[in-house]
Protein backbone atom coordinates (compact mmCIF):
# COMPACT_ATOMS: atom_id res chain seq x y z
CA UNK A 1 0.00 0.00 0.00
CA UNK A 2 1.35 3.37 -1.11
CA UNK A 3 0.33 4.92 2.18
CA UNK A 4 2.36 2.89 4.61
CA UNK A 5 5.45 2.96 2.03
CA UNK A 6 5.13 7.07 2.57
CA UNK A 7 4.81 6.42 6.18
CA UNK A 8 7.74 4.21 6.33
CA UNK A 9 9.83 6.66 4.26
CA UNK A 10 8.63 9.82 6.49
CA UNK A 11 9.82 7.74 10.03
CA UNK A 12 13.38 7.10 8.53
CA UNK A 13 14.01 10.87 7.47
CA UNK A 14 17.18 11.86 9.13
CA UNK A 15 17.05 14.91 11.22
CA UNK A 16 18.74 16.92 8.53
CA UNK A 17 16.19 15.55 6.22
CA UNK A 18 13.16 16.64 7.67
CA UNK A 19 14.25 20.08 8.87
CA UNK A 20 14.29 20.77 4.88
CA UNK A 21 11.67 18.15 4.14
CA UNK A 22 8.72 21.13 2.38
CA UNK A 23 10.67 23.88 3.03
CA UNK A 24 10.74 25.87 0.06
CA UNK A 25 6.27 24.55 0.32
CA UNK A 26 5.26 25.93 3.69
CA UNK A 27 4.96 28.94 5.69
CA UNK A 28 3.82 29.13 9.42
CA UNK A 29 2.14 31.91 11.01
CA UNK A 30 2.54 32.75 14.93
CA UNK A 31 1.18 35.66 16.37
CA UNK A 32 3.48 38.16 18.26
CA UNK A 33 3.55 41.25 19.45
CA UNK A 34 5.85 44.31 17.77
CA UNK A 35 5.33 47.96 19.51
CA UNK A 36 3.02 46.88 21.94
CA UNK A 37 0.83 46.21 18.65
CA UNK A 38 -0.37 42.58 18.04
CA UNK A 39 0.80 41.36 14.69
CA UNK A 40 0.78 38.05 12.59
CA UNK A 41 4.72 36.81 11.46
CA UNK A 42 4.95 35.00 8.61
CA UNK A 43 8.14 32.83 8.46
CA UNK A 44 9.75 30.55 6.18
CA UNK A 45 9.62 26.47 7.13
CA UNK A 46 13.25 26.72 7.98
CA UNK A 47 12.59 29.75 10.84
CA UNK A 48 13.30 33.08 8.35
CA UNK A 49 11.28 35.57 9.16
CA UNK A 50 9.59 36.60 5.51
CA UNK A 51 6.74 38.93 7.25
CA UNK A 52 4.61 40.47 9.44
CA UNK A 53 0.93 41.17 8.90
CA UNK A 54 -2.03 43.22 10.95
CA UNK A 55 -4.10 40.34 10.48
CA UNK A 56 -4.61 36.76 10.27
CA UNK A 57 -6.23 36.97 6.96
CA UNK A 58 -3.52 38.75 5.75
CA UNK A 59 -0.87 36.88 6.61
CA UNK A 60 -3.12 33.51 5.24
CA UNK A 61 -3.82 35.54 1.86
CA UNK A 62 -0.08 36.40 1.44
CA UNK A 63 1.16 32.73 1.95
CA UNK A 64 -1.23 31.78 -0.71
CA UNK A 65 -0.10 34.11 -2.84
CA UNK A 66 3.19 32.67 -3.24
CA UNK A 67 1.55 29.34 -3.69
CA UNK A 68 2.84 28.19 -0.30
CA UNK A 69 0.95 25.85 1.93
CA UNK A 70 -0.31 27.90 5.56
CA UNK A 71 0.89 26.09 8.93
CA UNK A 72 -0.76 27.99 11.59
CA UNK A 73 1.75 27.98 14.91
CA UNK A 74 -0.21 28.24 18.35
Amino acid sequence: MILDNSTQILKNLSPQDFLTFGMHDVAYIRKVVVDDKVGFAVHAADGTPLSVMDSMDEAVSIIHHNELETAIIH
